[in-house]
Parts: C-alpha cells; sequence; structure tokens
C-alpha cells in the first residue's frame, strides 16, 4: 500500500525523469579566436539523474516512477529521447532502457550499506552502468537473432553503447559533487 508521502516521491521522481530525457547534454569550448561552440555529446541528463534519485529515494520508488516513464513512453506519450510507441520495442534504444533496471539496483547499494563516499560511488557508478550497457548489448543481440540481422549488431554495438559509455562514465563526476550533501541530508537525523 502507497502513503502519501511515497505517492509524492514518485511524482517527483517522474517528472525529473521525464525532464532529464528532454535535455540534451552541450559542452561550450573555447577556441584560439575566442569564439565558442558547443560540442552536443550523444546523451540526456536521463542517467546522472536516475543515480541521483536512486540515492535521494528508496530502489522501490525509483524502480515504480521509471516502470511508469516506460509505461507512458510505451503506450500514451512519445517520453523517450528518440520518441515513443510500442514500436520502440524493436528499436536497440529498448533494451538501454531496461538495462535501467539493474544500475537502479547496482545504485542503491551505496543506501543499503550506508557507504555513500567517492570511491564506492565510483564503483558502483562504474558497475551499474556497465550491467546497464551489457542488458542493451544482450537485447539487441537477441534482436540480431529474432530478426536473422547479424550485419547489424557491430553497427548497432557501436552506435549504442561503444560510442556511449565513455559519455556515461564522464557524467558521473558531476554527480560527485553532490554525494556530501546527500550524505549529510539523509543521515543527519
Amino acid at each position: 500500500m502507497l502513503n502519501f508521502y511515497k505517492l509524492i516521491e514518485i511524482v517527483v521522481s517522474l517528472q525529473s525523469l521525464i525532464i532529464s530525457t528532454m535535455l540534451p547534454v552541450y559542452i561550450p569550448i573555447t577556441f584560439i579566436d575566442k569564439s565558442t561552440n558547443s560540442f552536443e555529446m550523444p546523451i540526456t541528463w536521463q542517467i546522472p539523474t536516475i543515480i541521483l534519485l536512486t540515492l535521494i529515494f528508496d530502489r522501490k520508488v525509483v524502480f515504480r516512477a521509471f516502470t511508469i516513464y516506460i509505461v507512458l513512453g510505451l503506450f500514451i506519450f512519445p517520453v523517450f529521447h528518440q520518441g515513443g510507441s510500442i514500436g520502440y520495442l524493436i528499436t536497440p534504444n529498448f533494451g538501454y532502457l531496461l538495462g535501467i533496471y539493474p544500475l537502479i539496483k547496482i545504485i542503491d547499494n551505496l543506501n543499503n550499506r550506508n557507504k555513500i563516499d567517492i570511491s564506492h560511488f565510483l564503483i558502483n557508478g562504474f558497475l551499474g552502468i556497465t550491467a546497464m550497457h551489457l542488458t542493451g548489448i544482450f537485447y539487441n543481440f537477441i534482436q540480431v537473432i529474432f530478426y536473422n540481422q547479424f550485419n547489424i549488431f557491430l553497427y548497432h554495438l557501436g552506435k549504442y553503447s561503444v560510442g556511449k559509455i565513455g559519455y556515461h562514465l564522464i557524467m558521473l563526476i558531476p554527480l560527485i559533487l553532490l554525494i556530501k550533501p546527500i550524505k549529510y541530508i539523509k543521515y543527519s537525523k
């Protein structure tokens, strides 16, 4: 049974997930002639937001919010990064969305053991992002076998995993700055 506070946490988590999916990541790069250009990374703020929500709230809350997010994206609104609808199930991106569940489970280990510090966060973050990508690769491999299109497996591997895992790991760095405030808020009672 959900109480009122858990419902508020789920709604806040769901709103954060939807908003973070819509925001691309840009890095301003200043060149010699003092002009500033932006470099767009091929990811959104979704993964760091999920990691942050998992550190703040209980794993069950984030699981429920993410499940609602997937249902919304598949059946109601196109809230995923590259659209939505039931047809999203046959894209390689959906495997990486399913990979968020092991990511949440691994990051939640920090909450269960009261080990929210930089070293444990980086280890669990690396393991969680690796588990997410392995889930996506496995989903892609199942699709390749099912549709008998072995020639696109390496292309999808490069585009969706090898091409993005470095960026996902880099996105752990801004979250390091939030570890002490989260630890203080959670354990100052």
